[in-house]
């Protein structure tokens, strides 16, 4: 299956909530190699993000990402990718480039206020959200990992967007591989529009 060489430039819009998650629960989800960056009281952040990328992307497709924790390994830090979803079999396979562990799932968005993601009858998980009022322009770096037959990947995410706050409720079902991080509370949620994000070609840290 064709798909692009990165770096992967996405356009389009995306909501991430945000929160803090007990090290003692993703520690198992983590390859050992790594340290986990607790900020505060045995706690890491992680949340979910859901994008749509569209005209002038790379490739055109819906993504749900689970950030797990923040941690580092060989001086560098970044974001600990343990599940990614999209809808596009390119996607899936250009996740190799970076060592993410891309499956395909459905993405249903339900007017500009909900969207549910799911696998078969299976739902993964359910944001429900209100429309931003004030939105204010970001450009941020933001530094991610991956794991690919046992090398240790290092990639950086460019975005560039505006972002507001905005109230999102966050539903992970029983069956869902991730109900165990307990991400249905998050502390924040940002919902990120005119979203113009470059994922840079990773390196080896091996």
């Amino acid at each position: 299956m064709p798909y692009p060489a990165a770096p992967w430039t996405l356009n389009g819009y995306a909501l991430q909530t945000l929160q803090w998650v007990d090290v003692s629960t993703v520690r198992p989800m983590i390859p050992s190699e790594f340290k986990i960056i607790s900020p505060w009281l045995n706690q890491t952040l992680g949340g979910i993000y859901i994008s749509t990328y569209q005209s002038g992307s790379s490739l055109q497709y819906n993504e749900l990402i689970v950030n797990t924790a923040l941690v580092s390994y060989s001086g560098q830090w970044g974001g600990w990718i343990s599940h990614i979803y999209v809808d596009d079999e390119d996607s899936v396979a250009g996740g190799q480039i970076w060592g993410l562990p891309k499956q395909l799932a459905e993405f249903k968005w339900e007017g500009h206020n909900r969207v549910t993601v799911s696998q078969g009858k299976n739902i993964l998980c359910r944001l429900t959200y209100t429309q931003p009022s004030l939105s204010l322009p970001l450009s941020l770096t933001v530094p991610g990992f991956g794991y690919q037959q046992g090398r240790i990947l290092h990639f950086q995410n460019h975005f560039k967007c505006n972002v507001s706050l905005i109230s999102g409720q966050v539903k992970i079902p029983s069956e869902s591989p991730f109900y165990p991080l307990n991400l249905d509370r998050p502390g924040f949620t940002l919902y990120q529009n005119a979203l113009n994000l470059v994922v840079d070609q990773p390196r080896s840290l091996e």
